[in-house]
């Protein structure tokens, strides 16, 4: 008996310390399926623990962000970049008074579904398979249909939600959308922006090191509104998101006009300089020809390579791309070079 009260007790405390706006765990509209409450841990702590322990989220550490399968220790992984977003939105969630452990399961879930070899590789899988590729739908399929041997990780309505939303493309806004294109809660909007203001900043450091970019090279206006560093950027935005947002009152997440401004010309500029830029094209035309030809090879021997289930219910395309979506870079690479590359050759060039 004294169990039970120690979740409810959590639950209780949720209505003391958090703003009104804020999403609370009682509330939650629930999961698919229904199960037994924890006896300790509220629904949305218990979603972002099976986030963690999932086999998903042990694969981010070895698929790229930006660059293709980087040698150097201190480049970011999607792990790395994740931790990043999860750290800059309990920052926002805990300021504002917001719910802290649904901002950080969605924030821990939202690249579950990114393809190996980063930007590339989400454009050469959005290229093979018919119908488009969207991480973040695919993010949502990994939690709801794939981990668990097909019987998903059966999370809230509230992070499902979150992780829909997250994505923004080359163009989205982050932040400061319509009331009728906004996440259904606030937690879930201050995901959707860390995001970006965790990869542009982090793809910066990264593109430094890896000699693409000069520091000299970013455009001065956005540099002189948010600042010369990662941090001082990071800082500049968290800072202005937490004052506006206030301003209206929690109405929304908000950014002013010219941090936002900011930000999204620093982004344009990644796209431009580092994303899409000759050595990240170089390396497009490289995933493109690993990826697509395991496309074509594993489907050539579903029985080998895809899960039976998946294709009785869905078809060989989906079976595919789950396939490919779900592979780290290393195991795409060890594939290729199983399936098209003659074993002598692959012994000589590992010795």
């Amino acid at each position: 008996v004294l169990m039970h009260t120690i979740r409810q007790q959590l639950e209780t405390r949720e209505h003391a310390m958090l703003a009104p706006q804020a999403t609370f765990s009682d509330a939650s509209k629930g999961r698919a399926r229904p199960e037994p409450d924890d006896p300790i841990r509220p629904a949305f702590q218990r979603d972002r623990d099976r986030v963690v322990h999932s086999k998903a989220f042990r694969r981010l550490k070895h698929k790229t962000q930006v660059f293709f399968s980087p040698a150097g220790d201190h480049y970011r992984t999607r792990l790395t970049h994740t931790l990043e977003v999860s750290q800059i939105a309990r920052t926002l969630a805990k300021v504002l008074r917001l719910h802290e452990e649904l901002t950080e399961a969605i924030a821990l879930a939202h690249d579950l579904g990114h393809t190996p070899f980063g930007h590339a590789g989400e454009r050469v899988l959005d290229r093979l398979v018919p119908g488009g590729f969207s991480h973040a739908d695919q993010s949502l399929r990994i939690v709801e249909v794939l981990e668990h041997d097909g019987a998903g990780l059966n999370l809230t309505f509230e992070v499902r939600q979150g992780i829909s939303t997250h994505s923004k493309g080359k163009h989205g806004m982050p932040i400061n959308v319509p009331a009728a294109e906004r996440a259904a809660t606030l937690e879930a909007q201050i995901a959707r922006v860390a995001d970006i203001i965790a990869y542009v900043n982090h793809d910066i450091d990264d593109a430094v090191r890896a000699g693409v970019l000069d520091p000299a090279d970013l455009p001065a206006g956005p540099v002189e509104v948010l600042g010369r560093t990662s941090s001082a950027r990071i800082g500049a935005m968290v800072t202005d998101v937490v004052e506006q947002s206030l301003a209206c009152g929690l109405d929304s997440l908000r950014m002013s006009e010219p941090v936002l401004q900011a930000l999204l010309d620093l982004r344009a500029f990644m796209f431009e300089h580092v994303y899409e830029n000759d050595v990240a094209t170089a390396e497009f035309a490289k995933a493109t020809g690993i990826l697509g030809g395991l496309w074509e090879k594993v489907r050539l021997d579903p029985a080998r390579w895809l899960d039976a289930a998946t294709i009785d219910r869905e078809g060989l395309d989906a079976a595919a791309r789950d396939f490919l979506a779900g592979m780290t870079d290393r195991y795409a690479i060890r594939l290729f070079e199983a399936l098209f590359i003659p074993r002598p050759w692959i012994e000589v060039s590992n010795r």
